[in-house]
């Protein structure tokens, strides 16, 4: 079923079978609210407090408080985590101030930071900056030197993680930073069997400002009246003129295939109602962009929207603990112009399971980075990957004299000084 032209009567009549059913549910109470089964609960309840302890290098301001102070875009960009996961360890139980006791070291770097004029990360600066940084931790502390950063961890948020890329060709190009290729990446990007994605990474969620979507909550019993949601970029035009990249196709599908189907409210504007909004919906689509990831991932958990999400091998945040394939639809990006059969034919059971589970506190609080940090959260889910890490194996440390990075690796440009 294509969907270029108005609903049918058959897809209407779904649409208000659908809205009716779920707008009598739309109060969920506590015993509406279903808990995470088997291990993916216990895990996503883990306290990592006694369980690991982190040693935070003190690095010079132009690495990190001077760019915030340059742009302070940085905070509230979908990128912020590197800054934030810095401020909350530096108040962490699980922070040591004996380096000799440390289970993992890191280096408060902040490579997103310095932003162009349109709010993007200066890609070009971005590997300089990081290997400036391990250059000035290696040779002021022997901590790094002893495993070449194999009990090291970073934060590095971008479209492609340490590929250091918005476009997917050319990030896969560049590949990895070489001297981040014994270290713990925390990362938002995570796509499977992927040049950017190493194994051992701990994929998270993009930061959204939890004072914001906190501050747009609306109550309880307003009823899902929207089937399907969705607002942002179909196209980019700017960085895709041809339209061959972006989103691999997707996106542009999804407005040439269901602009004027009555099913789906989707456009490129974004009004003030926008949380709101999917508030009232049952579906919110999240489709990926020049990475497999957006925000929307976040706004539609914590909102308790069903994302539907459209992107292949997509590794998604926190995977062991939060239940992806219970809460979420997975559509094949080849499968696009199914959109609307596919969405239709979901039986309204597990419609409302799906939404039992999203009404979950644990499972919202887990996507959220808050300052100050609260139980649960996604700062505590990162702790919690790195000390299932632990302990370190025997290899971790190096033998005198051994060497298994080559710092003159890599694109030239990463080469020069910053």
């Amino acid at each position: 079923m294509g969907g270029t032209g108005s609903a049918t009567a058959a897809q209407a009549l779904a649409l208000a079978a659908l809205l009716l059913a779920c707008s009598g549910v739309a109060v969920v109470t506590a015993q509406d609210i279903e808990r995470i089964q088997g291990s993916a609960g216990d895990v996503l309840e883990d306290d990592p407090v006694g369980r690991l302890k982190v040693y935070v290098y003190e690095l010079p301001p132009k690495y990190n408080k001077n760019v915030v102070a340059k742009d302070s875009r940085c905070l509230s960009h979908m990128f912020a985590t590197e800054i934030f996961m810095h401020r909350f360890l530096l108040a962490s139980a699980v922070r040591t101030l004996n380096p000799d006791e440390a289970d993992w070291f890191y280096t408060p770097v902040y490579t997103t930071c310095d932003l162009t004029p349109w709010g993007h990360p200066l890609t070009v600066k971005s590997p300089r900056m990081m290997r400036s940084a391990i250059q000035y931790v290696s040779k002021r502390w022997p901590y790094w030197n002893r495993t070449e950063g194999a009990d090291h961890f970073f934060v590095t948020p971008h479209d492609f993680g340490a590929c250091f890329y918005f476009q997917e060709e050319k990030a896969i190009q560049r590949g990895v930073l070489p001297v981040l290729r014994r270290a713990t990446l925390v990362q938002t990007f995570g796509q499977k069997n992927h040049v950017c994605l190493r194994e051992g990474s701990i994929t998270i969620p993009p930061y959204a400002p939890p004072h914001k979507i906190r501050a747009h909550i609306v109550p309880p019993e307003t009823p899902r009246s929207i089937f399907v949601y969705f607002r942002g970029l179909f196209y980019d035009t700017a960085n895709d003129p041809e339209g061959g990249y972006y989103a691999r196709g997707a996106r542009a599908s999804v407005w040439e295939n269901f602009k004027n189907n009555a099913l789906f409210d989707i456009s490129t504007e974004h009004p003030p109602t926008y949380y709101e909004d999917m508030q009232r919906a049952i579906f919110c689509l999240c489709p990926l962009g020049w990475a497999p990831w957006s925000p929307r991932l976040v706004e539609a958990v914590v909102f308790g929207c069903i994302p539907v999400i459209i992107a292949d091998d997509i590794v998604l945040p926190f995977a062991d603990a939060i239940p992806w394939e219970e809460i979420a639809v997975f559509v094949p990006e080849d499968d696009v112009l199914r959109l609307d059969t596919i969405l239709t034919s979901i039986p309204m059971d597990e419609i409302l399971r799906k939404q039992r589970l999203l009404a979950n506190p644990s499972m919202k609080q887990a996507m959220l980075f808050p300052q100050p940090a609260e139980p649960r959260d996604a700062f505590h889910q990162v702790l919690n990957g790195l000390a299932r890490k632990l302990p370190h194996p025997k290899d971790v440390f190096l033998k005198p004299g051994q060497k298994v990075l080559n710092w003159t690796e890599g694109a030239q440009d990463d080469l020069k000084p910053w």
